[in-house]
């Protein structure tokens, strides 16, 4: 049966909750190998083999993932890098892949499209997508508005067990960057920015930043191969907790607006070569 990644037990670590400190974490670079990302030569199938197979899976022994399954391990792909802007999906690959039914991959591929995470382009079909540089900067404009306003609704002060939510969900993130395991620490990352923003108690806010930091997944796959912005990113997490722990608004809003820059810049310069499609 097709299986996704097996989870990774995390240590438990005691917090000091009158003062909170920034784990020294060492050298966080480089990842695992099997985390590299591969190279914008490889065609989709080698790159879905080789992920697959440097993954643990055994694809023998699978057999029908689900729609959930096939969405969130080609969003993992598509944010780590291992599936570049522009490049072909095709429902045979896929289904050879995830051992799934041609509806099943047609029912991912509806739930990507709609996240804005792939495209169709007629006589083409299905391609992880590539936004202009208009494209970038106007959802960066809009994420930066509502993430801005997120940090100034969040009320202060935050109950402790709160606060520890975010601590718990950020060593984690800590522990991922430690091992170089680049599909943990998205998904920690995931986590931390869900578990601040639902700290406005306003759950639409929370949903519409949530859905425009999934729209920006293709444009963050380089900042996530990068040791020095994920570093930042850390960082710049433990100061978002501390802000919080010492009711400094001004503080909060300044990092939740400067955390999203490194990306879209690295990504506009990345690929300011290209020609607008």
């Amino acid at each position: 049966m097709w299986r996704p990644e097996p989870g990774r037990g995390q240590a438990e670590q005691e917090i000091c909750h009158r003062e909170i400190e920034e784990p020294a974490l060492g050298a966080l670079w480089p990842p695992r190998a099997t985390e590299a990302k591969h190279g914008g030569d490889s065609s989709l199938e080698d790159i879905l083999t080789n992920t697959t197979q440097a993954d643990g899976y055994d694809e023998a022994a699978d057999q029908g993932a689900t729609v959930e399954q096939i969405v969130d391990a080609l969003e993992e792909d598509i944010v780590l890098g291992y599936l570049n802007p522009r490049e072909r999906l095709t429902e045979d690959n896929l289904r050879e892949r995830f051992s799934a039914t041609r509806h099943a991959v047609r029912q991912a591929l509806m739930v990507l499209e709609k996240r804005c995470l792939i495209e169709r382009r007629k006589n083409f079909g299905a391609a992880v997508k590539s936004y202009t540089r208009k494209e970038v900067i106007d959802l960066y404009s809009v994420r930066e508005t509502l993430e801005i306003s997120g940090a100034q609704q969040i009320p202060f002060p935050v109950p402790s067990s709160e606060l520890q939510k975010l601590i718990d969900v950020q060593e984690r993130h800590d522990q991922a960057a430690r091992t170089g395991n680049m599909r943990a620490a998205f998904k920690a990352n995931i986590a931390f920015h869900q578990a601040l923003f639902n700290l406005t108690g306003n759950n639409i806010l929370a949903t519409v930043i949530e859905d425009f930091a999934r729209r920006a997944h293709v444009i963050r796959f380089i900042s996530m191969a990068n040791p020095d912005l994920l570093e930042k990113a850390r960082r710049d997490h433990w100061k978002i907790i501390r802000a919080i722990e010492r009711q400094d608004r001004e503080e909060l809003v300044l990092v939740c607006r400067d955390h999203l820059l490194p990306s879209r810049d690295t990504y506009l310069a990345q690929f300011r070569h290209r020609d607008e499609p």
